[in-house]
This record gives structure tokens, C-alpha cells and sequence, in this order.
């Protein structure tokens, strides 16, 4: 019997290995880069076209390579970082796997030109698919010039699971934002398309974070140090105005070696709490240093998460600092810095922040400006003739989808409001409650889905006075990918200059909002574009679009548009639920009420 078990060829576990840590376009530049700055480089570019899926070039003046290094450096498991498993709790170099290299050969076209200091010829290896093609010396300058070309070329599943170019470009920036914030030291550029994008001069921390985004950030940052026995923390925060309704400025370092942790967000989060609204993320770009030996950077491909020895120490270390660096601007004057030592705070366990409880005065609407129903003469005519149906037709409807429905009423019974939160009207079967916030929720989503589904339909609200505005190159490229769905929904808006929109008007389903914050909302639901593949761009966004509009409901209603409301909600496509799944309508009934009291039908 012949054995069934047997070594892969080489190629095929280089492509195995490289569905791990080359993902997308983005992966490979978060690779090159690290190695450019392992390399002692003190100037690096960034070159990419089409997303990165037609051309990947990373230039460093580095150390270089001769050829046998050049060579050595495709193979897997070949790295200059460590030698032996002591080394891994002594790492302070980005990169120590052995695999980037190879895996990016495993899945490209590679041409790397690299020369030594104090050599006159460097080489030039060209590898295509883990093949060498090519191996010779020529002239070149002194560093490392890598160019990866039409990358997934052999494994076409892959390539066909990228997304827009646009998208493959916010992914690339993100990881160029996190080491050329990592580095402050090294000169940084990146270019797209033959464009500029960055041109990052060599400077301190907050010189870099000013340069990546923008200059009026300048002004919007507060130190935050803190030195102990377990660890040095150093960096900025925003203001609380500062605070973004998405996630983007946020960023943590350890060891220079950017990371996500959701642990310490809580710290920086529970820092800010009642400072910032709930719906608000704080900006943070916070580093940690901390001796490698107490920390394990070995536990993810792409090695962004990272366990502390001590990680509860830290977290109370980080909260107390940021509370510091808050009071001491005089934002947060309340607190007494003699009574709460570090190492003191309570700490939460690692459930999920509970938002705070918001108590709604009815009289009183903090948003401005207020919410409007959409100028739609198409829905405002067939809604009557809609409603009639749908009345008639709730017990019907109630027995297929579980919901109890209230029954048809009569005009003589209104709507009252409970606390500017709650519609509450009686129904033949006791009482129904329905949550004003979903409820408008729901109505603007279909309105939106209406406008994009049926163009005749499509009302768009102009601005009085068109908005310019200027958006970090990431969000701005994924903006660009989604402007056709966006006009689709009743945005009027183009580019207008690099990194900047001109918007003229808005969805007449969103009333008076504030476009910036509008499309602020929606880059954060496509931030993690992998996330929700199943549901098309355009429900996305209007999903987005409606929760952030639905705020502007929770005020004080008359009672013929409550009414008004209750008809509009069951007129859509689903009354019972939100786009996002949570309940609308609650029923209780008489005999519920009935038992509250101890009595009965007849008492």
C-alpha cells in the first residue's frame, strides 16, 4: 500500500502560507514597510497603482542586501531578526517570522533591486510565483527597491475576492497611516496612481499625526505621559469636542508595533465617560513601551494583537493618565488625583460597554435641527389607500410573523406620547406601545430604499449654501467607491480637489441634518468592509443613514401626527422591526392589565 501521507511541494505551502499573512494589497504593504524599517532606513516611499492589485512598490535607503541575502530572504522561515525561541520575549523589530517574503513570492510577480553600502553593483532577483526567473547583478542605489506586480496573479479565487479599488486603497492607507505614525523619525511618502498622496518629513510624534491628518489637529491634541516600574505611556488625546462618530483616530502602540485591543479602548472610553456622548468615540494615539520580555507579540498572523504579562495594571496605568491629561487642561475639574492612585481604580471585567442611560426631556431637543418627513407626494398619496389595506390586515399578519397587531381602529381613539420616547394608543386589545425612534427609523429606511429602487421617486433636499468638505485620504477614497449608490439614495455631491467633496443636497428623508455627520456615520459602517458581505452597499448605507436620522424624532408630537406616524410605520416593509432587527411595536394586552390589578373583565 502506497502512503497516504505526503510533503507538500514548496510552492504549494508558500501559498498556504500566504492566504495567512498576505490577504489583500494592504498586507503586503503593512510587510514591505516593516521591513523597510528593520532595514535602518531613514526614508521610505510608497508606490501603488490600482489598488494595489496592478503595482505594489516600497523604496528604503536602507541597509540593503548582497546577493546571497537577496536570495535567502524568499525562502520560508529565512529572517535576520532572531536565531534562536529565546529571542522571541526580546523582540523589538517589526518583523521575525521568516514568512512575509516568501509568501508575498508565493502569490506575485516580485522584482527586488538592493545594494550594500560601499558596493558598486547590487542585485536584481525576479520571482514569480516562488520560481526564480532571474538572478544577476546590475547597478542600482544603495537600500532595497521591492515591486510587487499584478499580486494573486496564480490563485484567482483570491484576486476575485477584493474588493473596489478604492477599498483595496483605504486598507493600504490605513496600514501606511499606522507605521508612518509608529516611526516619526523616518521620512515617509506615498503616491497612488501617479498622484501624492503623502509627502510626511521626518519630525517628532505630534508633528507626524498633524501631517497624516491634518493641521487642525494641531490644536485638538493633549499630552498624555506616564512613567512606572511596569510601563512608559506617552502620546496624545483629542479634546473631548474632538471626539469622532467613528473610529477612526484611534490608535494604540506597543513598542513601536501598532495593535488592537478592545481592553485597553475600555480604558481610554471609561476616561472619558461623561465628557463625550455616548455615540461619540474618543481620539486617542497613545504608545506604550514596555521591556519585550513581559509581553507576547507571537500570537496572530498579523501580529496585532499582543498579551500582557500584566495586562490589568496597564489598563488602570492607562485610564489614570488620560483622566490626568484631562484635568489638567481643566476639562474635568471634578477629579482628585490624590484619592485615586493608578493601581486603585476598580476595574471592569471584559463584557462590552453598557452605554449610559438617556433620560429625554420632551420639551426640550438637542439636536438641531429638527427632523422633517420627507417631501414625497408619491408616498403621501398612497399612503391612505395603503393603510386602509394594512389595517384590515393585521390579525392576518399577526399569526404569520408572531407579532400581536393591533386591530383595526376607529378615529375616535388618539395617540398620546410617553416621556417623548413612546407612542402609546389603545387598540381593541388593550394598549400598543411603539418606540418612536425605531419607528422613524424604519420609515426613512424604506424611504431611502424607495428613492434608490424607484428613480421617479427620488426627492433630494438642496443646501442652502453648498458644503465643501475635506475628508483623511482613506475615507475619501472609500467615499469616492460609494458616490453612485450615494446619488442613488438623493446625495448631490462630486469630488471637488483632492481629498474633498462639494455636497449640494442631501435625501429629503433625512429633513435638515448635517451632511459631515451623515457621511461620518456611514464611513464607519463601511470601515470594516468585510463585515455584512450579504447585504448590498446601497441597504447599508441606508441602514446607516436612518439610525442616524432617527435621533432627531425623540420630541414632543401633536396627536394628529402621532397618528399620522403609527399609519406611515405600518405602510413600510416591515413594522415590526428595524433594519437592524430590534423591536418597534409591543403589545400589552387587557387581560395583562387586568392581572396587574387582580381584577378581571367584568370587575
Amino acid at each position: 500500500m502506497e502512503p497516504l501521507i505526503q510533503l507538500l511541494p514548496e510552492h504549494v505551502a508558500n501559498q498556504i502560507a500566504a492566504g495567512e499573512v498576505i490577504q489583500r494589497p494592504g498586507s503586503a504593504v503593512k510587510e514591505l514597510l516593516e521591513n523597510a524599517v528593520d532595514a535602518g532606513a531613514d526614508s521610505i516611499q510608497l508606490i501603488i497603482k490600482d489598488g494595489g492589485r496592478t503595482l505594489i512598490r516600497v523604496i528604503d535607503n536602507g541597509c540593503g542586501m548582497n546577493e546571497f541575502d537577496a536570495r535567502l530572504c524568499f525562502a520560508r522561515h529565512a529572517t535576520s531578526k532572531i536565531r534562536k525561541a529565546d529571542d522571541l520575549w526580546a523582540i523589538r523589530t517589526m518583523g521575525f517570522r521568516g514568512e512575509a517574503m516568501a509568501s508575498i513570492a508565493a502569490v506575485a510577480q516580485v522584482e527586488m533591486l538592493t545594494r550594500v553600502k560601499n558596493e558598486e553593483l547590487g542585485t536584481r532577483i525576479l520571482i514569480e510565483g516562488s520560481e526564480v526567473k532571474n538572478l544577476e547583478a546590475c547597478a542600482c542605489p544603495e537600500g532595497t527597491s521591492i515591486s510587487i506586480k499584478n499580486l494573486f496573479f496564480n490563485v484567482p479565487a483570491r484576486r476575485n475576492f477584493l474588493k473596489s479599488n478604492p477599498v483595496e486603497t483605504r486598507h493600504i492607507i490605513d496600514e501606511f497611516q499606522r507605521v508612518a505614525l509608529a516611526f516619526p523619525s523616518i521620512a515617509f511618502s506615498m503616491s497612488n496612481n501617479g498622484q501624492e498622496v503623502y509627502r510626511l518629513p521626518a519630525g517628532n510624534f505630534k508633528q507626524r499625526i498633524v501631517g497624516l491628518f491634518g493641521n487642525n489637529w494641531n490644536e485638538k491634541l493633549l499630552p498624555v505621559s506616564e512613567e512606572t516600574s511596569v510601563i512608559r505611556i506617552n502620546g496624545y488625546i483629542g479634546k473631548p469636542e474632538a471626539a469622532r462618530k467613528s473610529r477612526g483616530e484611534q490608535f494604540f502602540f506597543i513598542n513601536n508595533r501598532f495593535v488592537k485591543s478592545s481592553y485597553f479602548n475600555h480604558a481610554v472610553s471609561a476616561a472619558f465617560q461623561d465628557l463625550i456622548s455616548s455615540d461619540s468615540f474618543p481620539v486617542y494615539f497613545i504608545r506604550f513601551d514596555i521591556d519585550p520580555s513581559h509581553i507576547d507579540v507571537n500570537i496572530h498572523p498579523t501580529k496585532t494583537e499582543v498579551k500582557f504579562e500584566d495586562e490589568r495594571s496597564v489598563y488602570a496605568i492607562l485610564k489614570s493618565s488620560i483622566r490626568k491629561a484631562i484635568a489638567s487642561f481643566s476639562l474635568s475639574p471634578t477629579l482628585d488625583f490624590d484619592t485615586e492612585a493608578a493601581f486603585n481604580i476598580p476595574l471592569p471585567g471584559r463584557q462590552a460597554i453598557k452605554a449610559p442611560e438617556i433620560i429625554v426631556n420632551p420639551d426640550y431637543n438637542p439636536f438641531k435641527p429638527e427632523y422633517k418627513q420627507p417631501a414625497n407626494a408619491y408616498a403621501d398619496s398612497a399612503l391612505s389607500r395603503i393603510n386602509k389595506a394594512r389595517w384590515e390586515d393585521l390579525d392576518h399578519r399577526s399569526l404569520q410573523q408572531g407579532q400581536a397587531f393591533p386591530e383595526k381602529e376607529t378615529e375616535s381613539t388618539p395617540a398620546v406620547q410617553l416621556h417623548g420616547r413612546y407612542i402609546c394608543k389603545q387598540v381593541k386589545s388593550g394598549m400598543m406601545l411603539i418606540d418612536q425612534k425605531r419607528a422613524h427609523e424604519r420609515i426613512i429606511y424604506d424611504n431611502l430604499i424607495d428613492s434608490f429602487t424607484n428613480k421617479k421617486h427620488r426627492a433630494s433636499q438642496q443646501l442652502l449654501f453648498p458644503i465643501q468638505q475635506e475628508f483623511q485620504p482613506g475615507d475619501f477614497a472609500l467615499l469616492s467607491s460609494l458616490i453612485e449608490e450615494l446619488q442613488e439614495l438623493g446625495f448631490e455631491m462630486n469630488e471637488f480637489g483632492p481629498n474633498t467633496m462639494a455636497i449640494y443636497g442631501i435625501p429629503a428623508a433625512l429633513g435638515e441634518a448635517d451632511p459631515g455627520s451623515l457621511l461620518e456615520e456611514l464611513l464607519e459602517q463601511f470601515r470594516m468592509d468585510e463585515q455584512s458581505p450579504d447585504i448590498k452597499a446601497h441597504e447599508k448605507m441606508a441602514m446607516s443613514l436612518a439610525k442616524y436620522s432617527s435621533r432627531f424624532a425623540l420630541k414632543s408630537m401633536s396627536p394628529e401626527k402621532l397618528i399620522a406616524t403609527i399609519e406611515k410605520l405600518f405602510s413600510s416593509s416591515n413594522p415590526n422591526y428595524t433594519p437592524g432587527g430590534k423591536s418597534i411595536v409591543q403589545m400589552i394586552t387587557m387581560e395583562e392589565i387586568h392581572q396587574k390589578f387582580n381584577t378581571s373583565f367584568r370587575s
